[in-house]
This record gives structure tokens, C-alpha cells and sequence, in this order.
């Protein structure tokens, strides 16, 4: 019975068991139970083994969405040249603004560093 199918397309299980006796045909549902058992372990054997790593697939997913967002800029520009271009002066747009954001932050911190130094000057001073 290795390797064959339990409800087989041509054939009636009526005209199979007509002529098994009852203990036969009570062997054949345990043996189907049994297959239908090992099956049912053999997949969750299999799921288990080819389990993903949430961190990889967010990974590939944003991935993909970069791809995706490429090929329409590709499109719409009508070619990968100018796509790529158009990509790139965005991406250099957001670079630019992001160090200016940084260096207005690190010019407060050093306003903020320096007023701290005066007075503790002035304390030692005073």
C-alpha cells in the first residue's frame, strides 16, 4: 500500500470492500488513518523546517517594494537612466535635508554648551 492513493478516481469504495470481510475492511480504515496520520506529521515536519525569519522576510519585502517603486519610476521617465536619476536627486534631496536638520541641532547643543559654560564661569567667578 506504500505510494498508493487512498481514494483512488476509478474505483467505487463499495465494489473495493463488497467482497472483504468486516475485520478486513476495519484494517483498511486503520490503515488509511495511519496514512492519513504520517501525512499530516510529514507537513508539519516539513512547515517546521522551512520556517521564516520575521526580521528577513520584512527585509525582503521592503526590498522588493524599492524594486517595485524603481521600475514605475523607470516607466514613467521611460527609461532606467532617468529613472535612476530621478531616484537619486530625491534620495540626495533627503540626505541634504537631514544634515541640515542635524547641524541645526548640533549648533543648539553647542549654544546650549556654551551658556552652561558661562555661568558655571560665572559661578566660579562670583
Amino acid at each position: 500500500m506504500v505510494g498508493a492513493r487512498l481514494d483512488s478516481p476509478n474505483s467505487d469504495p463499495m465494489d473495493r470492500t463488497a467482497s472483504l470481510s468486516r475485520a478486513e475492511r476495519l484494517d483498511d480504515r486503520e490503515i488509511q488513518a495511519d496514512v492519513r496520520e504520517a501525512y499530516e506529521r510529514g507537513r508539519k515536519d516539513e512547515r517546521a523546517s522551512r520556517r521564516r525569519h520575521p526580521i528577513f522576510m520584512t527585509l525582503t519585502f521592503i526590498a522588493a517594494i524599492c524594486g517595485v517603486a524603481l521600475l514605475a519610476l523607470a516607466a514613467i521617465n521611460g527609461s532606467f537612466e532617468r529613472g535612476g536619476s530621478v531616484a537619486d536627486e530625491s534620495i540626495n534631496a533627503l540626505v541634504n535635508q537631514a544634515q541640515a536638520q542635524r547641524s541645526a541641532s548640533q549648533s543648539l547643543s553647542d549654544r546650549d554648551a556654551a551658556a552652561r559654560a558661562r555661568a558655571k564661569a560665572d559661578e566660579l567667578a562670583g
